[in-house]
C-alpha cells in the first residue's frame, strides 16, 4: 500500500497557519489532532453541537492537501449499498444476454453434463468481476492513487448496525467484498467522522479513531473567524455582534445559533450598511441568527436585558 505524503501537514504550525489561509480559524488542539490523524493514519472523531465547523474542517483540510474530497452523508437506515460498494445489475443483464448467445460456441462438441459444466467453469466467474463493482463513497475514497479526504458526516444518525460495517474501513482501510475478496486502499484516506451527540457511539468505533470535540468558540476566537470570512466588517461592530450571539446563546434556546449564522448574520449587516447594532436592526434581522419562532421571542422578551448589557440603544 502506498503511503501518501502530505507536505503541507508537517507540523501543527504549518496546520494553523495553512488552514487560516483557506478561512478556517483553528486551535492548536483542532491542528494537533489533524497533524496526528495524518501521521498515524487514525481517524478522527469530531464531537459536538451543531455548527461549530466539524464539517468545515474536513473541507478545508481536503483543500489545504489539494485533494478530492468525499463525502457519505449518513442518515437512519444507511446501508453498505449506499456507503461501500453494489453491483451494476444493468450491466450484468447485459453480460446474461451475452453469455447466451455464446453458450451454443462454449458448449459446442460436449458430451454429456459433466463435460459440459466443466466447460462452463473454464470460462470463469466474471459475472461477478470488478468490472460489475459500482463504488460508493467508502470505496471510493480508498481507489483515490494519491489520497483523498473522507467525511463521514453525521454518524449519530446512522444506526449500530452501520457503524459495524464501518470498523473494517476505519481500522485496516479495506472492504471484504465476498464475491471478489478483500480490497485494500490503494491510499490511505484522512477520515474525519461527525457527531451532534445525538447518541451514544459505540466503544469499538471510538476505539478507532481520534477524538475532538469542538465547543462553541470564544469572544476572541469567533471574532477572529468573523474578520477572515467578512473581512469588509468594521471591527467594532463586528465585536459587538459577536458578544450579542454569545449573549443569545446563554438562554434556553432550541437551538443557539452556530457559527456559519453568525457570518450570515455579519454579512447581512454589512450588505445593510449597518455601523452599530441598534434596536430596529436587531428586530429586523433576528431571523437570520435565530430559526426558531419561539427562540426569536424568548429573545426579544429579553431584548432590553441583553441591550443594557452590551450598550445597543
Amino acid at each position: 500500500m502506498q503511503d501518501t505524503h502530505y507536505p503541507q501537514l508537517m507540523s501543527v504550525d504549518d496546520i494553523i497557519q495553512a488552514f487560516e489561509q483557506h478561512g478556517y480559524i483553528c486551535t492548536r488542539r483542532i491542528a494537533t489532532v489533524v497533524y496526528l490523524a495524518a501521521a498515524l493514519h487514525k481517524p478522527v472523531l469530531v464531537e459536538g453541537p451543531p455548527g461549530v465547523g466539524k464539517t468545515e474542517l474536513a473541507k478545508t483540510c481536503a483543500a489545504v492537501i489539494a485533494k478530492p474530497l468525499v463525502r457519505l452523508q449518513c442518515y437512519e437506515g444507511l446501508d453498505e449499498s449506499k456507503a461501500l460498494y453494489e453491483w451494476k445489475y444493468g450491466k450484468q443483464l447485459l453480460y446474461t444476454q451475452v453469455l447466451k448467445e455464446q453458450l451454443g460456441d462454449i458448449l459446442e462438441g460436449a458430451t454429456g453434463l459433466k463435460e459440459s459444466i466443466q466447460r462452463l467453469h473454464s470460462t470463469g466467474d466474471v459475472f461477478y468481476a470488478r468490472e460489475f463493482l459500482e463504488p460508493r463513497p467508502l470505496l471510493r475514497a480508498m481507489e483515490h492513487d494519491t489520497g483523498a479526504v473522507l467525511l463521514i458526516d453525521e454518524i449519530d444518525k446512522a444506526d449500530f448496525e452501520f457503524e459495524s460495517l464501518l470498523l473494517e474501513v476505519l481500522s485496516d482501510f479495506q472492504v471484504s467484498i465476498p464475491e471478489i475478496g478483500t480490497v485494500v486502499a490503494k491510499s490511505k484516506p484522512i477520515v474525519f467522522l461527525t457527531s451532534n451527540d445525538t447518541r451514544d457511539l459505540s466503544d469499538a468505533l471510538k476505539r478507532r479513531c481520534l477524538h475532538l470535540h469542538i465547543p462553541f468558540p470564544s469572544v476572541e476566537l469567533e471574532r477572529r473567524i468573523v474578520a477572515s470570512r467578512v473581512p469588509e466588517l468594521q471591527d467594532d461592530l463586528g465585536q459587538q455582534l459577536v458578544r450579542f450571539v454569545h449573549t443569545i446563546r446563554e438562554l434556553d434556546l432550541k437551538k443557539a445559533p452556530a457559527i456559519s449564522e453568525t457570518i450570515d448574520w455579519a454579512r447581512s449587516l454589512l450588505l445593510l450598511h449597518a455601523e452599530k447594532l441598534d434596536r430596529h436592526l436587531v428586530h429586523d434581522t433576528l431571523n437570520v441568527l435565530l430559526k426558531y419562532e419561539e427562540d426569536i421571542d424568548i429573545a426579544e422578551t429579553q431584548f432590553n436585558k441583553l441591550a443594557r448589557e452590551l450598550e445597543i440603544l
